[in-house]
């Protein structure tokens, strides 16, 4: 007992000079359960109403996030004179005295976020007034106006970084960030903003401007060559015009998403543009009305009122397109707009564009011009349109050669261009689904002079994913998929896909990973369900189909994952964790099945399997008489009962047959022993035998 006491005196001496940890890292504790880590001491959560006043001179961030302190005092932090990094964020705030920064001279970051500012804020504006070095403010949340952020912000001229999201500033003029001449990030989100005059003017090396969520109607000769990231998002913003000029503009990123814009964005004739980003909006293109009558020389007249005078712009929409430069764009977001169609040499302005996405429009044609403009293209999602026909003014050999993704799924397509994939030399990941298309087999079928339009995907040697859900599949003839390498591919919805059985799928035996069969009419009736050849499958969707036996053929795959929700399945067997299939899987999906109470031997096995989890397991129910149970609830009584009835016939018939024997045997001794000399007397006078007496 003495071994322990002597080692602890040595243990809290390593810890006080910093051995015991190997780093060199101090460990201190203060009344208020702050820790000290090198020059951090991090105090947050710790319903402080003070900042703790023993701390190391020394420290360099002092955290004190998530506690009550109400006033930061002259004296507060007048003790740590290195002080480089202070949080308060999430206090409640409510004054900061003129001398608190005083001997905070090299403060470069402080973080005053969610708190209760505006109440003193033309005091607080003062103590801000002494911190010369400082290059990040955050006052977000503190229920600040335009005014009050004017105010705290005049005399802090070398701030790089602010925010000020998540207040109440409606308006900005020219005085509300004066004198910020430093500033390169600027973060006004989630605020009420509707009107910005000339705001941005004295802010010459801002790059990074955030203004999403706000009440913003419209950008009119937008001018700030400088900047590069730029988010308008979640605004009502109808028009987006750039001031005439050809001067160069450093804009990369321009996210106008989630607003209302009629037009397609007036965008700089010189710009570094690279991701422009225009998702549901209320967008489109109106040269090619129904009346066959051009728009192309129609102008718009903007009229902009600033202050006492009048400027009229006036605009040609069509032409402003074509005079972008869109050279350097990679990214194109248009989806969820009211597109019908792309003006010509639309995409020809666009030679580095890699993703492009129109989902969710009214498209019923999508056009390749010639010369493809598209070459670098790697994704491209047309899904979710009306589109009944890809165009083509080319040979096929120079069609998309580096798209890797086309999604053109829920359109009206019945076949697309013959051997249109067979030059994307470089295409992974094609989605079909709900359309009306069909596969090429093998062979014609013969005896047809004409056979239907299909889509031949068969040699595409990079194709890894193909989803065919919902388009109406009638069985996939011979071969459909030869020489094509597929790892996931998705047959869902697709009732008589499977009415052969699965020799279709013979071709993807070494290389299919993930397969989907949700909703395939799948039944234990069909001759050829047999899933052993596919012994490189890791995931399994069976769901939704007419299963009333479990496939025996899984038993020896090494799946990871099976789905077989929504099935007519009384049971599964009950050594299925013990064969190659529940030694592998580590997710099961098993609800909506009518299991029998009385047969859940298997399901307690699963329950104990350690890496096995049931991921649906609350919603597990099985069937007792005319009843409905959870299988992880099922009440003692209804186990008593299925023990009797799952019991050995012929041992319960013994069982009860038992007694009776016993009763009868025991009135058959006490009547043998009762009338014992009678008996033997009758007995030897009928045999004629004497009796000695």
């Amino acid at each position: 007992m003495e071994v322990p006491f002597l080692g602890l005196p040595l243990v809290l001496v390593l810890l006080a000079t910093g051995w015991a940890n190997g780093a060199g890292a101090a460990w201190a504790s203060s009344p208020g359960g702050c820790r000290l880590v090198q020059s951090i001491a991090t105090c947050n959560g710790r319903w402080l109403k003070s900042v703790p006043g023993n701390l190391q001179d020394e420290i360099e961030e002092l955290l004190l996030d998530d506690n009550t302190i109400r006033v930061l005092g002259n004296t507060s932090v007048l003790a740590y004179q290195k002080l480089r990094y202070l949080s308060l964020s999430r206090n409640r705030l409510e004054l900061i005295e003129p001398g608190a920064f005083l001997g905070s001279q090299g403060l470069h970051v402080l973080s005053l976020a969610d708190n209760l500012l505006f109440t003193n804020y033309s005091v607080t504006a003062a103590a801000f007034s002494a911190l010369p070095a400082l290059r990040k403010l955050d006052l977000a949340g503190n229920d600040l106006n335009e005014n009050m952020v004017s105010v705290l912000l005049w005399n802090l001229t070398s701030l790089e970084s602010l925010s000020v999201a998540r207040n109440i500033i409606m308006r900005l003029d020219s005085s509300t960030f004066a004198n910020l001449t430093q500033l390169l990030e600027l973060n006004l989100e989630r605020n009420y903003i509707f009107e910005i005059d000339q705001a941005f003017e004295g802010l010459q090396r801002l790059q990074r401007l955030n203004m999403a969520y706000n009440y913003i109607p419209c950008i009119a000769e937008f001018d700030l060559t400088q900047l590069r990231v730029l988010n308008m998002s979640n605004n009502a913003i109808e028009w987006f015009l750039t001031a005439e000029s050809n001067d160069l503009f450093e804009l990369e990123v321009l996210d106008l998403s989630h607003n209302q814009l009629l037009f397609f964005p007036v965008l700089p004739r010189q710009s570094k543009l690279r991701s422009l980003l225009l998702k549901d909006n209320e967008m489109s293109f109106y040269q090619h009305l129904a009346n066959a009558m051009s728009l192309a020389n129609v102008t718009v007249q903007f009229l902009i009122i600033d202050g006492n005078s009048t400027n009229i712009t006036t605009v040609s929409l069509w032409d402003e397109i074509c005079y972008s430069n869109l050279s350097s764009l990679r990214l194109l977001d248009m989806s969820q707009n009211q597109v019908w169609y792309l003006p010509e040499d639309f995409l020809v302005k666009m030679p580095s564009l890699t993703h492009l996405k129109l989902n969710q429009n009214c498209m019923e044609t999508f056009h390749l011009p010639e010369g493809n403009p598209l070459s670098m293209l790697t994704d491209l999602d047309l899904s979710e349109n009306h589109i009944s026909e890809l165009r083509l003014d080319q040979r096929a050999e120079g069609v998309l050669p580096n798209l890797q993704l086309f999604n053109l799924s829920t359109n009206r397509l019945t076949v697309l261009p013959t051997r249109f994939f067979t030059h994307t030399r470089k295409i992974t990941t094609v989605d079909l689904s709900h359309n009306r298309v069909d596969l090429c087999p093998l062979q014609a079928v013969p005896g047809k002079v004409e056979n239907p339009p299909c889509v031949d995907i068969r040699g595409i040697t990079t194709l890894t994913h193909l989803s065919l859900a919902g388009c109406g599949l009638r069985g996939l003839g011979s071969h459909p998929f030869q020489g094509t390498p597929l790892k996931h591919l998705d047959l869902s919805d697709n009732q008589e896909v499977l009415s052969g059985g699965l020799g279709c799928l013979q071709d993807l035996n070494l290389t299919l990973q993930v397969l989907s069969l949700r909703n395939t009419n799948l039944s234990s009736t069909v001759v050829d369900i047999d899933f052993s050849g596919f012994q490189s499958l890791i995931c399994l969707d069976l769901s939704g189909n007419s299963l009333t036996t479990f496939p025996a053929s899984l038993g020896i795959l090494k799946l990871r994952t099976l789905d077989l929700r929504d099935n007519c399945l009384p049971a599964l067997p009950r050594d299925v964790i013990w064969t190659p299939l529940g030694k592998s899987l580590h997710e099961v999906y098993l609800s909506r099945n009518p299991f029998n109470c009385c047969l859940l031997g298997w399901w307690d096995s699963l329950q104990q399997a350690e890496r096995l989890h049931v991921r649906d397991g609350q919603e597990v129910t099985c069937r007792y008489d005319s009843r409905t149970v959870s299988a992880r609830a099922l009440p003692e009584h209804i186990i008593q009962d299925c023990q009797w009835r799952t019991a050995d016939l012929a041992l319960l018939y013994l069982v009860l047959a038992l007694p009776t024997c016993l009763t009868l045997l025991v009135a058959f001794a006490i009547i043998f022993l009762t009338f014992k000399k009678k008996l033997l007397k009758m007995v030897k006078s009928r045999c004629g035998l004497s009796s000695p007496y």
